[in-house]
């Protein structure tokens, strides 16, 4: 599929969140299993949330893209608490694989995409344009929302390890 190079960079961008999952794959359980800080979700619950909107992105908005419909996204808050439910109910080494076969499988169909279904203007959740940009919705401009996301958690989780290792869980 012939693909824009703006296009192909956001996409690939995007599939570099695989490579820190590798990264990270090696931590220890317990560690993965801490809260990053008082209140907040564990290194596991933030990759349970990426790879539910993951798996969302690939069952449910693609689809829906493709038929020509509008994107749908969930309410947020009971979506993310599902999610990490999930991560409760996994060891954290498999939920590690799971979440970079969902990336790389979600990866692989958007290089799959027409670059015209990729760049068509579509609304999300009935809006037509982002209200903080005015850049009118499409996929790709989604996917981006989504790295901007992705490196959000993985600096969250990059800094709690980092303090973790001059720290250790006992």
């Amino acid at each position: 599929m012939e693909h824009g190079k703006e296009t192909r960079k956001i996409i690939h961008e995007f599939g570099a969140y695989s490579n820190w999952l590798e990264k990270i794959k090696t931590i220890d359980s317990l560690v993965l299993m801490k809260p990053i800080a008082e209140g907040k979700w564990s290194p596991g619950e933030i990759i349970a949330h990426i790879l539910k909107w993951d798996e969302h992105l690939n069952s449910s908005v693609i689809p829906d893209v493709l038929e020509g419909e509008g994107m749908e996204f969930p309410e947020f808050g009971t979506f993310n608490r599902r999610a990490a439910d999930y991560a409760r109910t996994i060891m954290p080494e498999e939920l590690i694989l799971e979440a970079r076969d969902a990336r790389n499988r979600l990866v692989s169909r958007l290089l799959q995409l027409p670059q015209e279904v990729l760049v068509r203007p579509v609304p999300s959740n009935g809006e037509t344009r982002c209200p903080h940009t005015g850049s009118p919705y499409t996929l790709i401009y989604i996917i981006g929302d989504f790295i901007y996301h992705d490196h959000h958690h993985q600096k969250q989780v990059d800094d709690f390890l980092r303090d973790a290792q001059k720290h250790p869980v006992r």
